[in-house]
């Protein structure tokens, strides 16, 4: 069994939701020695997401920022944190709602995912920055 954790760093990106296999692949080129094993990843935010979807049509992507943009709307009367914007609390929503952690399997180097399956980040904010992935590797290699 073998063990492999490093931080990930992920260029900022606009409000939305972006496929982000590519640079989490190129950033961790050790995933091509395992046989078998799992690949978790970690978001070091509050105010983004991972999640897993639809990696052919862009338009899914924007759908899912149009729903969440309506199922958590910005300036409610009754949101308190505010102190960085009015972007700050439904981020923290939409986060939480959606989750922080990935385990994608992996067989023979390469990340066990669906034809038409993609890694998302979910960007809630506005202006949110880089963002932090620790990613953890075990497996047989």
């Amino acid at each position: 069994m073998s063990w492999l954790q490093k931080q990930l760093v992920l260029k900022p990106r606009s409000r939305g939701f972006h496929i982000i296999d590519n640079e989490i692949l190129t950033q961790l080129p050790e995933i091509s020695h395992y046989k078998i094993g799992l690949l978790h990843l970690f978001i070091q935010h509050t105010s983004a997401s991972l999640t897993i979807n639809e990696n052919a049509d862009p338009t899914v992507r924007m759908d899912m920022e149009s729903h969440f943009n309506k199922f958590v709307p910005q300036c409610q009367p009754y949101y308190r944190h505010d102190y960085e914007g009015d972007d700050d609390m439904p981020a923290h929503i939409k986060s939480s709602t959606l989750g922080c952690e990935l385990t994608i399997p992996i067989n023979q180097g390469c990340l066990q995912l669906g034809t038409w399956q993609g890694i998302y980040l979910g960007e809630h904010r506005d202006h949110g920055g880089t963002r932090r992935l620790i990613a953890t590797l075990q497996g047989q290699v």
